[in-house]
């Protein structure tokens, strides 16, 4: 595989990849048409893959529920354990294919890709271990009754991933789902299918019964909302924008189906005077522009005490000016944004904030891979400070673009922080533990990292408050959204 990346980067390579659905344990095709799929670098098509009809949702969620009524649910608990272990050992056995191939449909650069593989595999490794650790609880009701509730699996969940971390969000909400007892049918981004295609054959080669994990591939329109519409879905696990998201729960409302939402943010990264400037360098400069920006999670908003402000935004703007940028296979620090009309919503953003007399200290144009005058890329971006009404501090742009807010103190640094309507994540970076507490106690979001970006893994639940969605993934809490639980009293 990586004997091949010049050709592959030159588009004069191909690679042997699935263009139907999986489903029921075999790659098959619909009399669904074929769509395009780009490779961002060149933006240019390298592959295809078939766009799924309602009766190929219909095929996948009927084998869904076979598999759940009549073999997963009955699968003891450490059996389920050792196929998820064997899934994270293929996965990291296939780390270089998956990874390359994950850098094509994504653009991110192949280090990115990299860890996201070995995250999609720890994913799997860290559910496995909990399939026999699921119990449930006695009632203590006195000496002549016995009560005691048992936790079951949901039935068949739909997975909806999005463009930006597909194998990873993939795996994120499989693994806990097949851990419970569920069973699966998901459908991948359709500029995103690839990889979640083929983690649906690793699961199967681990010794996945047919049926258990289903991924079908096509439109949002399409295949998506028919999908999430099933009324044979017993819940639905979601990654993507409000308005959409506020669809999918509308839709599934009709079927009173479940829903977890996780639906991006404007997450703020807050500096106190007292902080360790070097530490929140590095931490900034990942919170941005890591996979361009295109992180639900990003830092997108740089909250900074006024005394430290004019010499770390010096160096922020030098050390974003020195970010190289290229075809991810390239392995570049910054790669392509997903997808040309995701490129023109960027810009779009910064075009009307220079409009409004925003300043831009870095940044602010749509640009190409100078190596080949390809691909969709936007230079990293860093807008000066900026009210909170602005668009550019309470709109998810999703690119590589930081806005600059300062504050006068911790009370102001707070009141910023919180003035948005997304509530996914927050960094805070300060010397001061009852400073670092106190903010991460009031700053209302779903997950708080103190001094160090992105901090933890997939042992830490995450999602978010306000418009960033409801429900949590990973940790032992994504658990409960793939379980309900039953409740017996016997008198004796």
């Amino acid at each position: 595989m990586l004997d091949k990346l010049d050709d592959l980067i030159a588009g004069t390579a191909t690679l042997d990849l699935p263009d139907g659905h999986f489903i029921n344990g075999a790659f098959g095709k619909s009399g669904g048409d074929l769509i395009d799929s780009y490779d961002a670098g060149r933006g240019a098509v390298f592959a295809q893959f078939t766009n799924g009809t309602t009766s190929d949702v219909d095929r996948a969620v009927t084998n869904a529920r076979n598999a759940f009524q009549t073999v997963w649910r009955k699968t003891a608990p450490v059996e389920r354990g050792r196929i998820l272990s064997k899934a994270a050992t293929l996965i990291l056995e296939n780390l270089e294919r998956l990874a390359v191939i994950e850098t094509l449909d994504c653009g991110k650069p192949l280090s990115e890709a990299r860890g996201d593989v070995r995250g999609a595999a720890r994913c799997f490794e860290y559910y496995a271990g909990v399939c026999d650790k699921l119990q449930g609880q006695t009632f203590p009701l006195g000496h002549d009754y016995l009560g005691y509730s048992i936790s079951e699996p949901i039935g068949v969940t739909a997975h909806i991933i999005p463009w930006n971390f597909p194998i990873s969000t993939a795996a994120r909400g499989i693994a806990p789902a097949l851990a419970a007892g569920c069973c699966v049918v998901a459908k991948p981004a359709e500029t995103t299918p690839f990889s979640a295609l083929l983690l649906g054959d690793i699961l199967h080669q681990a010794g996945l019964p047919a049926g258990v994990c289903n991924v079908i591939t096509g439109t949002g329109v399409q295949t998506g909302a028919a999908l999430v519409a099933h009324p044979d879905i017993d819940q639905v696990t979601f990654t993507g924008s409000v308005a959409t998201g506020a669809n999918v729960m509308k839709s599934a409302a009709d079927n009173v189906t479940r829903v977890v939402l996780e639906l991006g943010g404007k997450s703020p990264v807050v500096m106190m005077n007292d902080c360790d400037q070097d530490a929140a360098l590095d931490g900034v400069m990942g919170a941005i522009f890591e996979n361009a920006g295109q992180i639900c999670s990003a830092g997108s908003r740089l909250i900074i005490e006024r005394d430290i402000h004019d010499a770390f935004v010096e160096r922020l703007v030098k050390r974003a000016q020195s970010l190289t940028i290229g075809h991810g296979l390239h392995d570049p620090n910054m790669g392509p944004l997903n997808s040309e009309q995701h490129l023109q919503k960027v810009a779009g953003f910064i075009d009307r904030a220079k409009s409004r007399g925003a300043e831009v200290l870095t940044g602010g144009n749509i640009t190409t891979d100078p190596k080949t005058g390809q691909g969709w890329f936007y230079e990293p971006t860093i807008i000066a400070n900026r009210p909170s009404d602005d668009e550019l501090v309470q709109e998810e742009i999703f690119g590589p673009v930081l806005t600059v807010q300062i504050a006068d103190d911790v009370d102001h640094a707070l009141a910023l922080a919180n003035d948005c309507q997304f509530g996914l994540v927050a960094g805070i970076y300060t010397s001061n533990a009852t400073t670092a507490h106190r903010m991460a106690r009031d700053i209302d979001a779903g997950q708080i990292y103190i001094n160090e970006y992105f901090a933890g893994g997939i042992e830490v639940p995450f999602g978010g408050n306000k418009k960033s969605g409801f429900g949590r993934e990973k940790g032992l809490e994504a658990l409960q959204s793939y379980c309900k639980t039953k409740s017996v009293v016997a008198k004796i």
